[in-house]
């Protein structure tokens, strides 16, 4: 799948599950790009950019898809070291709405 096609998915859900109000959330795929959503104005923006965040999921995008089709416990994600958190974690513990 490509970046393209994961991002158009995310904008997806958020329109249909609500964002992270007021804050920017980051999902940083190293080589592979990064997806960001941006909460801070009236309308939520899913794009591509990779400025700053208030909270950066760093993982790899195949353990991106595996985790957004459940086959990656995003807690043993973490534990494991395959998702890396940078900023706000509580933020964080919020994403499962985007991802479900």
């Amino acid at each position: 799948m490509t970046l393209d096609e994961i991002t158009s998915q995310i904008r997806a859900r958020v329109a249909g599950n609500g964002g992270v109000k007021g804050k920017i959330v980051k999902f940083q795929f190293g080589d592979d790009g990064a997806i960001r959503i941006d909460a801070t104005g009236e309308a939520v923006t899913v794009d591509n950019d990779d400025s700053a965040a208030d909270c950066t999921v760093k993982i790899s995008k195949s353990d991106f898809l595996d985790m957004a089709a459940g086959k990656l416990n995003p807690t043993a994600g973490f534990m494991s070291g395959k998702i890396k958190i940078d900023g706000d974690m509580g933020l964080a513990m919020q994403l499962g709405a985007i991802l479900n």
